[in-house]
C-alpha cells in the first residue's frame, strides 16, 4: 500500500507540498486538480478531484454512473491498474426481464449511429468504486475535500463544454430527451438545447454529491443513492438491482508493463482489451518512426493496426478467457508475427506530480442511456447498449461479468526519472491514437504536444471489409485498401491528454486540438 506522510502522524512528519500538471476535458476539472494539490493533496488526490469534476460537468460524455480504469506509478513501486469496469447486472432479476426495457434511437453523430437507451441499457457502474479504492490506497486529503471543487461547480452552474455540446446537438432530443428529468436539465424554457452562455443547473446532483462526500462511494453502492437507483429500476424493468450494486468490487491488478527504448510503459491489462492492443501496436512498430513519420512508416503503421485489430475482433474479444487470449497475442507480438494475427463518449484525466507520481484515469458512460434517476441528478450509462462491448448481443453475458473495455489509461517512466501520464477518449480509436502519439514521442523524439497534434489514421476492421480512416493531411502513399478521409484534427480520432514531469524541465501538460481539453500546472512554490 502506498502512503504519503501526513501532518500530525507519529514522528512529526510534515506534508511536503506537491506541484502537479493536469490534463483534463475542461478547465473546471483541470483547476480542481491543481487546487487540491495547492491545499496539500498529492497527485492521486488531484486526479480524483479532476475525475469527479469531469464526471459531473460533461453531460452526455460521462457521468457518475460510468465505468473506469486507473493506472498509477509511484517511485520505487510496481505500477498498478485499478479495474472499475462496468459489469453485466441482473443477479436478482427474473429471466423474463432480460432483453427488455430498451429502445433504439437514431443519431447523426459519427456519420450515423443507432443507440440503445433506456433502463435496460444500464450496466453496473464501477468508476466511483475505483476512485474510492485509489483514495483509500494512495490518497492524502480527506474524501470530502476531493469532491468540493465538483460541488462548487454544480452549486454555481456550469456551461456545456465544446465536446459535450457537439455530441448533444445530435442526441439531446433522441437519447437525452425521452425522460423528463434528463430533458429539463439540458434544455431551456423553449425546449432548445442550452446555449453557450446558459448554465446547466442540477440541484438533485448537488445533493447527491453531498451524500457521496459524507458517506463515500458506499452511498452509491449500498446507501441512499443505491436505494433510489434500484427503486427506479424495479419500477421500469431495468436489470440493475440491489445485489449488483452491493456486490460490485473494484479490482487492483498489476499493470501490463512493456519496454520501449528508454521508456517503460504501464497500461490497463486484460481482461480489458485497450491496454493489450496498445502494447501490441507499440511493440510491433519496432522503434518506428525513427525521427519524423515517413510514408513507409505510416504504411507499416497501417499494417500493424490491421493485424492487431483483426486478431482482437476475431480472437481476443470472443475468447472465453481474455487473460489467456492476451498472453497468446503478446507472444505473437514478441515474435513480430503480423501474419498470424490477420484473419463518444469517454473522458480522460492525466496528472503528474513533481515527486515522480503519475496517475491516469479514463472513465466512460457509453453513449448515455438518457436516463436520469429521479431524485439523484445522475445520468445512467448505456454500456449494455453498446454493440462493440457486447459482441454476443444485448443481455447475453452472465450477471457479474465485466464488459469489454477499450480504455487504456497509461503511465510511463524514463531511465532518467521522467514520468508521464497519458490517455484518450475515443472508443476503439483509443489504442490507435495512443500508439501513434507514444511512437512519435518515444521512438521518433517528437515533443509530446507535436506528437499529439500529428495527423492520425485508424484501421476499421469489419467482418466484410477493412477501411482505413485517415486525416486529410497524412500521406498514405499508394496504399491498396479502401480509404475514408476526414478533415484535419477530427474529433473522431480521440482526444489525447498528457501530463508529465522531467528532472531538468519540470512539469508539463498537453491537450489534443481535436477536443476541447484543458491543462493547468501548479504555480511555483
Amino acid at each position: 500500500m502506498t502512503t504519503w506522510p501526513t501532518a500530525g502522524e507519529p514522528g512529526g512528519n510534515v506534508i511536503v507540498p506537491v506541484r502537479v500538471a493536469v490534463a483534463a476535458p475542461n478547465d473546471i476539472a483541470a483547476r480542481a486538480g491543481v487546487d487540491v494539490a495547492a491545499a496539500g493533496g498529492n497527485a492521486v488526490d488531484a486526479a480524483i478531484a479532476a475525475a469527479i469534476a469531469t464526471m459531473v460537468t460533461e453531460p452526455g460524455m460521462v457521468s457518475l454512473s460510468a465505468g473506469g480504469y486507473i493506472t498509477l506509478t509511484v517511485p520505487g513501486e510496481q505500477p498498478v491498474t485499478i479495474d472499475g469496469g462496468v459489469e453485466m447486472p441482473g443477479r436478482d432479476r427474473p429471466p423474463s426481464w432480460f432483453g427488455g426495457a430498451v429502445q433504439e434511437v437514431r443519431s447523426g453523430y459519427g456519420g450515423g449511429v443507432i443507440m440503445t437507451v433506456g433502463h435496460g441499457s444500464v450496466a453496473t457502474p464501477g468508476a466511483l468504486a475505483a476512485l474510492a479504492l485509489l483514495h483509500e490506497r494512495s490518497g492524502r486529503l480527506g474524501w470530502p475535500e476531493l469532491l468540493e471543487p465538483a460541488a462548487a461547480a454544480l452549486r454555481s452552474g456550469f456551461p456545456l463544454g465544446r465536446s459535450a455540446r457537439h455530441y448533444l446537438e445530435f442526441v439531446h432530443e433522441t437519447a437525452f430527451g425521452w425522460q423528463s428529468d434528463s430533458h429539463a436539465a439540458l434544455h431551456g424554457p423553449g425546449g432548445q438545447l442550452l446555449g453557450p452562455d446558459e448554465l446547466v443547473r442540477i440541484p438533485a446532483l448537488v445533493d447527491s454529491l453531498a451524500m457521496l462526500a459524507v458517506q463515500g462511494a458506499e452511498a452509491f453502492y449500498r446507501g441512499g443513492l443505491a436505494d433510489l437507483i434500484v427503486s427506479d429500476m424495479d419500477a421500469n424493468g431495468g436489470l440493475l438491482g440491489a445485489r449488483d450494486l452491493a456486490e460490485y468490487e473494484a479490482v487492483l491488478r498489476p499493470a501490463l508493463v512493456s519496454d520501449h527504448g528508454r521508456w517503460t510503459l504501464a497500461t490497463n491489462p486484460a481482461p480489458a482489451v485497450g491496454g493489450v492492443t496498445l502494447t501490441a501496436m507499440l511493440t510491433l512498430l519496432a522503434g518506428r518512426p525513427r525521427g519524423d513519420w515517413t510514408v513507409a512508416d505510416v504504411v507499416h503503421l497501417v499494417a500493424v493496426q490491421e493485424a492487431v485489430l483483426s486478431y482482437r475482433i476475431h480472437h481476443f474479444e470472443a475468447a472465453p478467457d481474455r487473460v489467456q487470449a492476451a498472453k497468446v497475442l503478446l507472444q505473437m507480438v514478441d515474435r513480430r508475427d503480423l501474419a498470424a494475427m490477420s484473419s463518444p463518449s469517454t473522458a480522460h484525466v492525466s496528472v503528474a506530480g513533481d515527486d515522480g507520481v503519475a496517475c491516469a484515469v479514463t472513465v466512460s458512460a457509453g453513449y448515455g442511456s438518457g436516463l436520469m434517476t429521479p431524485g439523484t441528478g445522475i445520468w445512467q450509462n448505456n454500456c449494455l447498449g453498446e454493440p462493440e462491448l457486447n459482441r454476443g448481443g444485448l443481455h447475453s453475458l452472465r450477471p457479474g461479468t465485466r464488459l469489454l473495455s477499450n480504455m487504456a489509461p497509461s503511465v510511463a517512466s524514463r531511465s532518467d526519472g521522467a514520468v508521464l501520464a497519458i490517455g484518450s477518449p475515443g472508443a476503439d480509436r483509443i489504442s490507435t491514437a495512443l500508439a501513434q502519439v507514444l511512437a512519435g514521442h518515444m521512438h521518433g523524439g517528437q515533443p509530446l504536444d507535436e506528437a499529439i497534434a500529428h495527423p492520425r489514421t485508424h484501421v476499421r476492421v469489419g467482418t466484410d471489409a477493412t477501411v482505413v480512416d485517415v486525416e486529410e493531411d497524412l500521406d498514405l502513399g499508394d496504399l491498396e485498401l479502401p480509404i475514408r478521409t476526414f478533415p484535419s484534427q477530427a474529433m473522431y480520432f480521440g482526444g489525447v491528454g498528457a501530463a508529465w514531469w522531467e528532472p531538468d524541465t519540470g512539469l508539463h501538460a498537453a491537450g489534443d486540438p481535436r477536443r476541447a481539453g484543458a491543462t493547468r500546472i501548479s504555480a511555483p512554490a
